[in-house]
């Protein structure tokens, strides 16, 4: 019978009135905003070659603060100092010692390149906690952004557009400087307060800051020379050392007991103490591992320290031994005072500095630092930390390492082949794959916790061979739960595997599970599906009649004032969830679905089918009412499958589902853009549910 284009042949909806004018969305990678204008260097900057191998300008340590006229105060942020050099094809990332970090921080990297301006600036790398503050612990083990907010705090700028800064006062430097600063996350301008020194000082030691930079305003900038322009003013003893030996006591279990540690002076290593805190097991067996290549039998330090010498609060230490090193590895440390004898008390390890080179750590003197003129404005009402603002996922694991182990929700999940191309002609790895679900599972999660998983899984990516599982009994870890099942065909018992969480859910995509294929039930209530699902199948129709059975069916389920919720399959069809708020059967929503089906081919049966056989579909569209059977799948909201072009599982709003609508559109390089843009579309999904003896009613009223 063909299709009639009558009126009657389609009950109007309620929501036909309201026409589609929603395009539908493409998502690009975000553009970073540079600033509207690039600010040109002043005339009495002179013109100066790329200074490719320039390196910082130092702070003078000093003892306390000060209330100077001409001085204004930088927080001292606990992190390490970084040049950003920006030149045409030259991109670079570099320490104060002149060595890369544009592969350690490559975040910051990517930020620079992203930046498009031509300068060298100066600024500081820190990670910082929810509050704002710099956490040196969390900067030291940090290999990907799932180990906490990178930011590069930036405070000076040395060359801009072939012109030298260097020679200008600092005030003119910044003004430049606050005009250049991106509008990102990353990059951020390190404020600077014209205040009272005191003041500011004692606010950054009650937030339990490290200290403070106080800057002469009209300083001009000394590149690679420790300035009294500069003065570092810290709320506590810190210092570099370097690693000369450790210690191991007797009968001890730990790795080593102690660290012992001295500065350079005058080319030779003066022992300054040894470190028995601030570092737990895991650590110790860390930092062990780069010991044993430098261990040496002769003593480095100028004198041989007795690790053995008794003190008033340890009259009987613990016999130990002495392990020497070649003294090239750099720690920090935070000590109560110094001695006279320039032993430090009381020691504690802060973290190792790979930023500097171990023969330029000296002893630093403190210089006096006399109050003279007093300033009437305070810091009290600028505000001295910018939090890292709303987490927004980027990736777990870094993209060097091809094995990486990473601790979620309390569980070290191993990921191995990183590097391994499962997309091969689109280049997209493993790693890629995983950082996508680890960004995604937020978003994901609702629709996969607590139901059984059926795992098709492609070791090698979407061109090797791939096999689907479900009995994982006794082949995952004792974390993961499961959810027993009887086999009809070896008669035995086994179990499907359950996610539960995010860390479940990463364990799923580390077997190679490219696409995730949850029941539609969970585990509290198996016999009960959350929602009811129309399949659109398209064999060798085209993705347009795709869409208009997609479009005839809402028009169906809108007439009988049932909700529905579509998404792209992430293949070649489209998926109509229908939200059942686990009230029904399977059974029950296979009927359902069976009576939709059948309305929908009565509409359109030109080119649609329900016949389940293949061969009796005469290469029609198959309308799948089947996939409402227990322990029947689909690919989850928001997975990956396996095909060309990374494509994703996307839900949509309904005014999308239109001609023009393509699989492509929604990949893995602009999903979660979409995600943050339009938020989860299939929310309602999961919400009440139908009530599905009035819709049946009303369908039969109408369609009679």
């Amino acid at each position: 019978m063909p299709r009639s284009t009558t009126a009657a042949a389609r009950p109007v909806s309620k929501s036909k009135a309201k026409k589609a004018t929603k395009k539908p969305i493409k998502t690009k990678a975000p553009v970073k905003r540079k600033p509207s204008t690039i600010p040109a260097a002043p005339k009495s900057a002179p013109k100066k070659p790329f200074p490719a191998n320039i390196t910082p300008m130092l702070a003078t340590l000093a003892d306390q603060p000060f209330d100077d006229a001409g001085w204004v105060y930088e927080i001292k942020w606990d992190g390490y100092r970084a040049l950003a050099l920006m030149h045409k094809s030259m991109m670079e990332l570099r320490s104060r010692n002149n060595k890369s970090f544009n592969e350690q921080f490559y975040p910051v990297y990517e930020a620079i390149q992203e930046w498009g301006i031509q300068a060298v600036v100066d600024g500081e790398i820190i990670v910082i906690d929810d509050n704002g503050k710099a956490d040196f612990s969390l900067l030291q083990g940090w290999r990907s952004e799932a180990d906490g907010a990178l930011i590069y705090y930036v405070f000076d700028l040395l060359w801009l557009n072939g012109h030298d800064l260097t020679g200008l006062p600092l005030t003119e430097r910044r003004a430049l400087l606050e005009q250049l600063v991106p509008t990102n996350d990353i990059i951020r301008l390190s404020e600077s307060f014209a205040t009272s020194g005191t003041e500011f000082f004692e606010i950054v030691k009650k937030m339990g800051l490290e200290g403070i930079i106080a800057k002469r305003a009209d300083s001009l900038y000394f590149p690679n020379q420790r300035s009294k322009d500069w003065l570092k003013i810290k709320t506590s003893q810190r210092h570099e050392v370097v690693i000369g030996g450790y210690t191991r006591n007797k009968d001890s279990r730990k790795p080593f007991s102690a660290l012992l540690v001295g500065l350079y002076e005058n080319g030779r290593l003066q022992y300054t103490g040894k470190i028995g805190t601030g570092f737990n097991d895991k650590l110790q067996k860390q930092l062990l591992q780069q010991f044993k290549p430098l261990e040496i039998a002769k003593c480095p330090f100028t004198t041989v320290p007795d690790v053995n010498k008794p003190s008033r609060f340890r009259p009987n230490p613990p016999e130990a031994k002495a392990f020497w090193l070649k003294p090239q590895l750099v720690c920090e440390v935070s000590f109560r005072e110094m001695t006279s004898d320039g032993v430090m008390r009381h020691p504690s390890f802060e973290g190792m500095r790979t930023d500097k080179d171990a023969i330029q750590v000296v002893e630093e003197q403190e210089i006096p630092a006399k109050a003279r003129v007093k300033t009437k404005a305070t810091a009290t009402g600028q505000k001295l930390l910018t939090p890292a603002g709303k987490a927004v996922r980027k990736t777990m694991l870094n993209p060097t390492d091809k094995t990486q182990v990473r601790p979620v929700g309390g569980h070290a999940l191993k990921f191995t082949n990183l590097d391994k191309l499962f997309w091969p002609k689109e280049k997209i790895t493993k790693r890629d794959m995983l950082n996508y679900y680890y960004q995604v599972a937020p978003y994901m999660l609702p629709y996969m916790k607590d139901r059984p998983q059926s795992l098709n899984r492609h070791p090698n990516g979407i061109t090797g061979k791939s096999f689907y599982q479900k009995d994982v009994t006794g082949k995952v870890p004792d974390w993961i739960a499961t959810f027993p099942y009887h086999s009809d065909a070896d008669g035995r018992d086994k179990n499907f595997l359950v996610c539960t969480d995010e860390a479940s859910l990463l364990y799923i995509a580390s077997l190679g599970c490219i696409e995730m294929n949850p029941w539609s039930s969970r585990i509290q209530t198996p016999d009960n599906p959350d929602w009811c699902l129309i399949d659109l199948d398209p064999d060798k129709t085209t993705f347009n009649q795709v869409i208009e059975a997609a479009q005839v069916t809402k028009e169906i389920l809108d007439a009988a004032d049932v909700p529905s919720y579509c998404k792209t399959s992430g293949s070649t069809g489209l998926h109509i969830y229908i939200p059942l708020g686990a009230k029904y059967t399977y059974e029950q929503s296979k009927e359902f679905a069976r009576v939709i089906a059948k309305l929908v081919q009565k509409t359109i049966p030109g080119f649609t089918t329900i016949e389940r056989a293949t061969a009796n579909r005469n290469r029609k569209m198959y309308i799948d009412f089947l996939q409402n059977r227990p322990q029947a799948t689909l690919a989850a909201p928001y997975a990956l499958r396996p095909k060309p072009g990374a494509t994703v599982s996307m839900p949509l709003h309904w005014e999308e589902v239109k001609k023009g609508l393509q699989m492509k559109d929604f990949t893995i390089h602009n999903a979660m853009d979409r995600l943050k843009q339009e938020g989860d579309l299939f929310k309602p999904v999961l919400g009440k549910g139908i009530n599905m003896e009035k819709a049946l009613k009303k369908m039969q009223s109408l369609y009679a």
